[in-house]
């Protein structure tokens, strides 16, 4: 478990920072057939942050992209956890190694309260992983899943 949250109102982002962040997701996701969303919420009622990373993943429906290449970037802010969750696509392409390391990055983000900047870099990073593993195909692409921010609870 990580403390690197600070409290805030219930409103985590600025309009402006959600702007950013859903910003990047097109970018990212304009290269790619690969699909990101990110799911915000206060508290995880599961132990491990990757189970409830997983359960919003297929609440979201999100293994039902064509080339199983959905990425799930999970932030509960009162529990003071994170989990990026990678459909087997991307996942097995990309491999253990990038996805620790975007989740060390994104952590040091938040330690230095740049929650924003945080996400920003791991969807930038995810987005450029996908793209070297599913290109953008502009005949047969499509965007399978919505890019804005999800809140839970």
């Amino acid at each position: 478990m990580f403390s690197f949250f600070k409290p805030k109102q219930h409103k985590f982002f600025s309009a402006e920072e959600e702007a950013k962040i859903v910003e990047a997701i097109r970018l990212a996701e304009q290269n790619t057939s690969g699909e990101l969303r990110l799911y915000i919420e206060r508290k995880n009622r599961f132990v491990d942050p990757l189970d409830r990373a997983a359960e919003i993943f297929m609440q979201l429906k999100m293994y039902e992209t064509a080339n199983r290449n959905a990425v799930l970037i999970y932030v509960a802010t009162v529990h003071h956890e994170l989990a990026v969750f990678a459909d087997e696509g991307i996942y097995q392409k990309s491999g253990q190694e990038f996805w620790n390391n975007a989740v060390r990055n994104m952590i040091s983000e938040f330690k230095k309260d740049n929650y924003t900047e945080g996400i920003i870099d791991i969807i930038q990073k995810t987005g450029q992983s996908l793209s070297t593993h599913f290109p953008y195909v502009s005949s047969t692409d499509k965007n399978e899943l919505p890019d804005d921010i999800v809140f839970g609870r």
